[in-house]
């Protein structure tokens, strides 16, 4: 791991913490607490793209208000999680991840039985400031419970394989759900998670804040959400309507936010973020190695789900189990990492994990378009494996490069890295396979298919399902494979500049590990 030797800011002081010491076995419990928000967040990531038929039928949101209610939170959360870092650090990380779960529950409820689209766009913004309370708090919390270095890889591996189940679980249990119940049952899951948390969270996690914070910059504050909000909203733009001027100037304007934000970090007594630590190419590289891993596991799942539902025609429910395996081996790798980084080192661990999710997106470029789903959850499988265990090693090693008083600060960069990777994976690789697509979509024009059928098409693969209704027998079925085979052609060149990238840096990883 990064060692104590790496830390910028000095001696620690005397951190402010009323519960359990070192050796108490209560430490475990509070591990098993301050993984229920993570499991909630993650499910939550996944579970709402299920609901959109039967929500877009039952509220009748416009294009518009649909873009918003799926994109609303993500924009929320990546812009406040750096200002709720620092506040936690102040004011008590405890006393604000309870808050948030609070506020979380309650934003669950509103959203579940919201009558428009308005209010479910209110509800999910909501979520999105109580969700940036929550991830930055439990990691913090974490660093500062456990001082062992070896305990703490294990804590840090226990809650990055709560990340991974939750995303896993987050499919089957939304489609469970709504072969049930209404689309709005889809958030009450979240409750009874938040009211275990509320209710447990103070008698078993101890309070731990910075003693000595400094004062809150709220110009930093405001730089931190000027910086990131229109950096993401940029990215998911482009991945959903490809590139544009609106989208390039929000990313300048990030971009410009992001100079002055730093500039300003450098010249203030008590920064909100000490930019110093990424001077140390140690630290640069396990932020790096933890935002690709997040990039691959997220463009992954964007391929392979629709892969699954709309080339190989499961449900939801069964694309879901299909991908069990690959909870499985994720738990696995995620939970033997801190082992395999102590006897091997950290960056050594990151590189292989780069590797195995490399072998993965090369498993991906040989699924067809006429199915082959044991294939294409082989390759999740061994993706999940390794960038799970990568991650894991990484962020360990991001929070181990400081002293605990600053460990909330840092944990929202950690997570912000997070974000910005699972939008990026997205965008990024749905960008290339998107490309790729249109150009075979393009290719129909014609072969005596209707010109509105192919314009349609070139929207999405789904898109093109839809309008082949309108085609009869062999055409349908002819404009059908050509769709599905025009998707796999995007998916083959999207897994292969993923397993560059990630070859790449895998190879800066294991020069990380000699150098050492």
């Amino acid at each position: 791991m990064l060692s104590q030797a790496d830390n910028i800011s000095g001696d620690r002081p005397t951190i402010d913490d009323d519960g359990p010491a070192t050796n108490d076995p209560r430490r475990w419990w509070a591990l098993a607490v301050l993984t229920l928000p993570v499991l909630v967040i993650s499910m939550d990531a996944t579970i709402l793209g299920f609901a959109i038929p039967s929500l877009s039928a039952a509220i009748e949101p416009t294009s518009s208000e649909l873009l918003w209610i799926v994109d609303i939170y993500s924009f929320v959360l990546a812009g406040l999680l750096v200002t709720m870092g620092v506040v936690g650090d102040r004011i008590g990380r405890r006393r604000l991840l309870l808050w948030g779960a609070a506020g979380f529950g309650a934003a669950s409820l509103l959203a579940a039985f919201a009558t428009g689209p308005a209010t479910l766009i209110a509800a999910r913004a909501a979520l999105g400031v109580a969700g940036a309370t929550l991830m930055p708090s439990t990691l913090s919390l974490i660093r500062n419970i456990f001082t062992d270095d070896h305990e703490r890889q294990m804590a840090i591996a226990v809650w990055a394989t709560a990340f991974a189940v939750g995303a896993a679980i987050g499919p089957i249990a939304g489609g469970v759900v709504l072969e049930h119940f209404w689309w709005g049952a889809v958030f009450l899951i979240a409750v009874p998670v938040t009211i275990a948390l509320v209710v447990v969270g103070p008698r078993v996690v101890p309070e731990s804040r910075d003693p000595s914070p400094g004062r809150f910059d709220i110009p930093s504050a405001v730089l931190s959400m000027a910086t990131t909000l229109p950096v993401v909203y940029a990215v998911k733009t482009a991945a959903s309507h490809g590139a544009s001027w609106p989208a390039a100037a929000s990313l300048v304007a990030g971009i410009v936010a992001g100079v002055v934000f730093v500039r300003r970090q450098r010249r203030l007594e008590d920064p909100m973020i000490d930019v110093g630590l990424f001077r140390l190419p140690r630290f640069r590289m396990a932020i790096t190695g933890n935002l690709l891993a997040c990039v691959g596991l997220a463009g992954s799942m964007f391929f392979t789900t629709q892969y699954l539902q709309l080339v190989v025609g499961m449900s939801p429910l069964r694309a879901g189990v299909q991908l069990l395996p690959a909870v499985v081996s994720s738990v696995a790798f995620t939970l033997a990492a801190p082992w395999a980084s102590r006897r091997w080192g950290p960056f050594a661990v990151i590189a292989g994990g780069l590797v195995l999710g490399a072998v993965g997106f090369g498993l991906l470029t040989q699924v067809s378009a006429t199915g082959s789903p044991v294939l294409a959850a082989l390759s999740i499988a061994v993706l999940n494996a390794g960038l799970g265990a990568a991650m894991t090693v990484a962020v360990e090693g991001i929070m181990a490069a400081v002293p605990p008083e600053r460990a909330g600060a840092v944990a929202s960069v950690s997570e912000t890295g997070n974000e910005l990777g699972i939008a990026l994976g997205t965008a990024i690789l749905g960008s290339i396979a998107t490309a790729v697509y249109r150009r075979r979509i393009d290719d129909l024009d014609g072969t005596g298919v209707a010109a509105d059928v192919v314009d349609r098409a070139r929207e999405t693969l789904g898109a093109a399902l839809g309008a082949a209704d309108e085609l009869d027998g062999a055409a349908r079925t002819g404009f059908e494979a050509a769709a599905s085979g025009a998707f796999v052609d995007g998916l083959h060149v999207a897994a292969i500049a993923a397993t560059t990238a990630l070859a790449m840096v895998a190879a800066w990883a294991l020069r990380t590990h000699r150098a050492r």
